[in-house]
């Protein structure tokens, strides 16, 4: 559809359909550092959390809280988020996201207290939600050619993942020269940035009949999401009681009445019949899966080589770089073989590629595996570039235009999801395997709290090493190091395991599928 200038309810001011113009790519431009900078907030405090300890004197707890906000309410809100942009226009909802962002991102820099720095975060995750969204769909009204939106799309995953992968490099940067406020004060130009060129460079889209806003579901999405999250947090971070179970039991069980209300409600929030069609929920499974291995494999490796090889901070981010960088090409290899050959074919390649770098990264010893690591980690960036592109074009060519903000949400969503659940799974397996193995290395005698510290971690049992005199010190680092190393090897096992067979199933399920977007009338 093409909007008029006096239409009451559907603004559309996008260039006549075909090729995309400068105007458009411009417009992308501003879009992906928006994407960029919401997924560096998901990881940038990964290395500055010792510096704001240091200067604020925050609770465990309240750490925790800080670390996890953000992404809480970012999860827990895309739903509801993308389906007030297809609502109220999709640019309009991401101006203000822009503004929320900047505002949210200023208090954090200079928060006083730790109770601050946790609101501000919570601001950040509501405008982080606020913005992802609009991004996605606003992509599907600025590029109807196929082969533009497949390119626009790969920029748009390339700024998401490329976001959360340099965010602790970022701050390993900042942190060499500044305070740690600066990790936060460099989303503020970006976003003065959106908020000049948006209005100039990008369409205004919204449903030509919007639906009324239904605020119940949109609280049983948030209730539905957030126990999830958090129950899958509490795994990874070794709690495995009952407060998790319930929390997960119970979001699902909410993720239930949500879904039986989407289905009877005359406005849902989200369409259930998308998900008849088999392109588009095959290809939301797929980018879960994806995001539950890069996520997995960037917990895993960060911690090899902090604690077991003993980088700094900035050196061991930069040892990230080679996977960011075959991460493109996976997402440009993608785009050529798209041209040529089926989307079943390119999405069970890279998955296949994808469990093959985690097979590499099996072999990594105690002594010294950075080189495994890095190839490892580079093989199945490759191969998440070139599923992440197919996937996400799949569900941006199947989902009608006025439903482009929810799929959107959607898809980003299972993003969430995915990472989180990666990050909980391969996380409670490697530590499983390490308390196991600690066990038969803890010497006699030791005093129960420095025993169970070293049961905790590994980095608590260096430090508890460090307290012992020869031969038993050595010997409970080295114990330890080894026992972490066992269980990083059934991790990313079991994380390939579960990419082959994933792999084997999106061959089947999309098999008969070619890429076909909706025409642009409709």
């Amino acid at each position: 559809m093409t909007g008029t200038p006096d239409a009451p309810v559907a603004e559309d001011t996008e260039a006549p359909h075909g090729k995309a113009t400068y105007h458009e790519w411009l417009g992308l431009v501003v879009i992906v550092l928006c994407c960029v900078l919401v997924a560096m907030d998901i990881s940038v405090l990964f290395y500055a959390v010792p510096f704001v300890a240091a200067d604020l004197s925050p609770t465990t707890s309240e750490v925790l809280w800080v670390m996890d906000i953000y992404g809480f309410l970012l999860a827990g809100l895309l739903i509801t988020m993308g389906a007030l942009g297809d609502r109220i226009g999709r640019r309009r909802l991401l101006m203000l996201g822009a503004a929320g962002f900047g505002v949210a991102s200023v208090l954090a820099a200079y928060s006083s207290s730790p109770g601050l720095l946790i609101a501000s975060r919570a601001l950040l995750g509501v405008a982080g939600a606020t913005l992802a969204p609009s991004t996605l769909s606003l992509i599907r009204n600025m590029f109807h050619d196929e082969g533009q939106r497949r390119a626009a799309i790969g920029l748009w995953t390339a700024g998401f993942a490329a976001g959360a992968m340099f965010g602790p490099i970022t701050a390993g940067v900042l942190l060499e020269h500044f305070w740690w406020g600066s990790v936060f004060l460099i989303n503020v130009p970006v976003m003065l940035i959106a908020l000049v060129l948006g209005p100039i460079l990008l369409p205004e889209y919204r449903s030509p009949s919007p639906e009324r806003f239904d605020l119940f579901s949109a609280a049983l999405s948030l209730s539905a999401v957030l126990p999830v999250v958090y129950g899958a947090k509490r795994f990874a971070e070794g709690h495995l009681d009952g407060r998790a179970v319930v929390s997960v039991v119970a979001g699902l069980a909410v993720g239930v009445l949500f879904i039986r209300r989407q289905r009877r409600s005359p406005d849902p929030l989200i369409d259930t019949k998308l998900f008849r069609d088999r392109a588009f929920s095959t290809a939301i499974a797929t980018t879960t899966v994806v995001q539950f291995a890069m996520l997995g494999m960037m917990m895993l490796t960060s911690q090899y080589a902090l604690s077991v090889l003993g980088l700094r901070p900035l050196i061991a981010s930069l040892w990230q770089l080679p996977a960011i960088v075959t991460l493109f090409l996976g997402l440009t290899v993608a785009g050529v073989l798209a041209q040529r050959v089926r989307p079943a074919a390119v999405v069970c390649t890279g998955l296949t590629l994808a469990g093959a770098g985690f097979a590499v990264m099996s072999l990594v010893e105690s002594d010294g595996g950075l080189a495994v690591i890095v190839t490892g980690a580079s093989i199945m960036t490759f191969g998440v570039g070139m599923v992440v592109l197919l996937a996400t074009d799949v569900v941006v060519a199947t989902a009608p235009r006025e439903r482009a903000g929810s799929a959107s949400a959607l898809s980003e969503t299972s993003n969430e999801f995915g990472g989180a659940i990666g990050i909980a799974m391969l996380g409670s397996i490697a530590l499983t395997v390490y308390r196991r193995e600690v066990e038969d290395v803890i010497p006699a005698g030791l005093p129960p709290e420095a025993g169970e510290a070293t049961r905790s971690t590994l980095q608590a049992a260096v430090e508890v090493s460090k307290t012992l005199p020869d031969p038993a010190g050595p010997a409970l680092e080295q114990g330890s190091i080894e026992a972490f190393t066992d269980g990083l090897q059934v991790a990313v096992l079991t994380g390939s395991a579960i990419l082959l067979v994933v792999a084997v199933a999106a061959a089947i399920a999309l098999r008969p599928v070619r890429i076909e977007a909706h025409p642009p009338g409709d």
